[in-house]
Formats: C-alpha cells, sequence, structure tokens
C-alpha cells in the first residue's frame, strides 16, 4: 500500500477535528456522505479517522463539503 508520511491517509485526524467540531456523529456523517451518494459506513469511517482506509478523491471532496474543511487546513497537511 502507498503511504505518504508512513500513513495510507493523511486527512483523517483533520476529518476527526472537523466533525466533533460539528458534533457529528460518525453516524450523522455516513448519512451525509449518503446524500451526496458516498456510501461509507461508521465502520469506514473510523478507519479514515484513524489514518488507515484509503480517501477516494471523491470521498474526500464529499468530506470537504460537509464539514466546511478550509483549503488551508489541507493544505498544511503537506507542508
Amino acid at each position: 500500500m502507498k503511504k505518504f508520511n508512513g500513513k495510507p491517509n493523511v486527512t483523517g485526524d483533520l476529518i476527526k477535528k472537523y466533525r466533533t467540531s460539528m458534533n457529528y456523529t460518525k453516524a450523522d456523517l455516513s448519512r451525509l456522505l449518503d446524500l451526496l451518494g458516498i456510501n461509507m459506513d461508521v465502520t469506514e469511517i473510523n478507519r479514515v479517522e484513524t489514518n488507515r482506509q484509503i480517501l477516494k478523491d471523491f470521498e474526500l471532496i464529499g468530506f470537504i463539503k460537509i464539514l466546511n474543511i478550509k483549503l488551508e487546513d489541507l493544505i498544511k497537511l503537506i507542508d
């Protein structure tokens, strides 16, 4: 599996930070993703948040849209 900085997914901590700041449960987030046509269950969201699951580009876009993740915060992940 390909990795960046030793992780298959470097956005998990940021996604968790935004999710919890909006008081969404993983189940809430799963339902909101489903409304965008992105099927991701609670277990998959947990693996994303713990940086153990690779995100597809459309999944990342879904998280960004739902959680209003700032571009600056994403850019900081690659510095």
